[in-house]
């Protein structure tokens, strides 16, 4: 009873954080609403019995929407995306649009004959889903999933130079020189 309860729960607040990604007035905002969307539509797939498919959506979500938040602090002109703009062009048109894809979709759902299976269901639905997905390549999709988290990482840290609250060294009681960098800051 309860796990029906959270499911419904996260179904609505993903819908409700999903329509808030257009109602808000910033980019910053739009993202941590785009972020709690994908959060609760994990929660549903956990719900499912779908771990694996869960804890991915979180992780590549949470890394994707961090991403896209330094991206914005580093490059917006406006501080960090905070100004007010509207994230919706041709308001009507995309209107239209999406109100008539839903309306197809909709149909589609009672409109199709759904094929029934007289097999039973397999008894790790997750992995079977990967194994139709990726077959053997399991493994290689995992290790190059973190490889590239990985490089992601190591790219932030090598691309980012000394800032103000660096120190001189590892001894913290040491005095701050003129130039930290011989030769490269104050020339």
């Amino acid at each position: 009873m309860w796990t029906q309860v959270a499911f419904w729960a996260c179904a609505v607040a993903a819908v409700a954080t999903g329509i808030a990604v257009f109602r808000v007035d910033s980019m910053a905002r739009a993202t941590f609403a785009l972020l709690a969307s994908f959060v609760f539509a994990a929660g549903t797939l956990l719900l499912l019995n779908l771990a694996y498919l869960g804890i991915l959506v979180v992780l590549m979500m949470i890394m994707e929407m961090v991403v896209m938040v330094v991206f914005m602090i580093m490059y917006m002109m406006n501080p960090a995306g905070l100004m007010p703009m509207t994230m919706v062009h041709n308001q009507k048109g995309s209107l239209a649009i999406s109100g008539a894809v839903f309306a197809a979709l909709a149909a589609g759902i009672f409109l199709v004959p759904w094929p029934a299976s007289a097999r039973p269901r397999p008894a790790d639905p997750t992995r079977a889903l990967g194994e139709a997905l990726m077959g053997s390549k399991m493994l290689v999709m995992m290790v190059l999933g973190l490889c590239l988290f990985a490089t992601m990482v190591a790219t932030v840290v090598l691309a980012t130079h000394r800032g103000r609250y660096d120190r001189y060294g590892d001894r913290l009681d040491a005095k701050r020189p003129d130039d930290p960098v011989p030769g490269g800051l104050n020339r």
